[in-house]
């Protein structure tokens, strides 16, 4: 009789090893975004959290993205999302510049290296843009009253008001650094993921017990419940989807004998970005209203106007963020999805093998073939990522007691989406782990 493999997880020294230095590590991470930046007037924050308006439901958004961070304004208030808006940036260049397109595809090891630095390097002065616009944005939200108790880039406020920032870019910058930890000695290649993980996870009690004390509303955890039920069913149910592409492999010669040509699938992801894109379209949405914060007290009237209606709008206030958003998703799915088949070069390695698709020649057909059924078959993959990001404002307006607990029905559908990715992620890895372990359901005796 066949065991699973995961009855001896912690049998295996190396992967226990992982699985301990991971916890470990989420567990400062946690304690770090709890370490608050110098100087922070917690009334203020209060007046923001609660003041309603374009002001709440960007400080809630963000504070749900953060794992809670930016409620109390800690170090790590801004997250890993610098990081992730460098690396967007360099992904978006590549296409462009056909040298940087050219080395990617000559040298891929080499030009991830190369990636790995320049994102780093470029998510220094992302950081120092986002910490300032943070405190920019939430002052002006707050009617012109500042979030820190001294701020200023000039006289006495500067040394202050810098060891602010730097404390902001420098707590971002060790959320990297425990992420990269994570890849490197846990569970590899989800530190980041991991991060992000862990940030939603940590706001669903607070969220749930925030719910259940309204004594006008508490029958809503039922429905929510429900909501969520029905999105985690919607979400396994697209993300297992694939489309099986026929294969036949070339026969093998075995002494003086042939063997017959073996006829196989490719098997092609229905969501081949996983929740990708809605990291990548949450970090860019954020930023206009971080940039617009800058000119809202402009002295020119139609600045600040159009300043103010910026970040109305990337505030999550306007219809049009729900818009935006479901398109920015669309886009990224596909954008993303074209990277990763582009990197996979399954004409090429599919060639090497003497492997044919039936009626379509070896090479560059092939990868022409396959790259419009990965395209085609994104569609529903790209829409359903779209739905699923906009479902709470959708929700919200259908039913607005929902609505005013925006926080927790976040996590029902774009963050719910996150941490189930993660989840399938890791369990994944786990059991690969496992297998190369020697773990193998077949190889385990009863």
């Amino acid at each position: 009789m066949k065991r699973s493999p995961w009855r001896y997880l912690w049998k295996s020294e190396d992967i226990r090893r992982k699985l301990l230095i991971t916890f470990m590590l989420l567990v400062l991470y946690r304690l770090a975004a709890n370490i608050p930046v110098p100087g922070i007037d917690r009334a203020v924050l209060q007046q923001i959290a609660t003041g309603g308006g374009a002001g709440q439901n960007l400080f809630n958004l963000l504070d749900l993205l953060s794992g809670g961070t930016v409620s109390n304004f800690s170090i790590l208030a801004m997250g890993v999302y610098p990081y992730i808006t460098a690396q967007i940036i360099l992904q978006l260049l590549i296409p462009i510049i056909p040298a940087l397109e050219r080395k990617m595809r000559e040298n891929p090891r080499e030009s991830q290296r190369w990636m790995d630095k320049w994102t780093i390097i470029g998510t220094i002065p992302m950081a120092l843009l986002s910490a300032v616009g943070q405190i920019n944005i939430f002052s002006t939200f707050a009617g012109g009253q500042s979030i820190l108790k001294v701020y200023g880039f000039t006289g006495e406020a500067l040394l202050p008001t810098l060891a602010t920032i730097a404390s902001m870019v420098g707590g971002t910058m060790l959320g990297i650094w425990l992420g990269t930890l994570i890849s490197e000695f846990g569970i590899r290649n989800q530190g980041l993921s991991l991060i992000i993980f862990a940030g939603i996870v940590a706001r669903i009690p607070s969220q749930l017990v925030s719910l259940l004390s309204d004594q006008q509303y508490w029958w809503l955890i039922f429905i929510v419940l429900l909501i969520l039920g029905l999105t985690v069913f919607a979400i396994v149910y697209v993300q297992q989807g694939r489309r099986n592409v026929p294969v036949m492999f070339p026969g093998r010669r075995v002494g003086n004998q042939m063997s017959m040509p073996v006829r196989s699938n490719l098997p092609l992801m229905v969501n081949m970005a996983g929740m990708i894109p809605l990291i990548f379209a949450q970090s860019l949405l954020t930023f206009p209203a971080i940039v617009a914060s800058y000119f809202r007290a402009s002295q020119t009237e139609w600045v600040a106007n159009l300043a103010t209606g910026i970040s109305n709008v990337f505030g999550g206030q306007s219809p049009w963020y729900s818009l935006l958003y479901f398109f920015m998703v669309v886009i990224f799915t596909f954008f993303y999805t074209d990277v990763l088949f582009t990197q996979q070069n399954y004409g090429e390695n599919l060639k090497k093998q003497g492997a044919q698709i039936p009626g379509v020649v070896r090479g560059a057909p092939t990868q022409k073939y396959l790259t419009r059924v990965q395209r085609r078959i994104t569609l529903p993959g790209a829409l359903f990522l779209g739905l699923v990001a906009v479902l709470p404002y959708v929700v919200g307006t259908l039913m607005p007691q929902i609505g005013s607990s925006a926080g927790l029905f976040l996590i029902s559908s774009a963050g719910l989406l996150i941490v189930v990715g993660v989840v399938r992620d890791t369990v994944n890895i786990i059991d690969t782990e496992l297998k190369l372990h020697g773990y193998e359901d077949s190889l385990i005796k009863g």
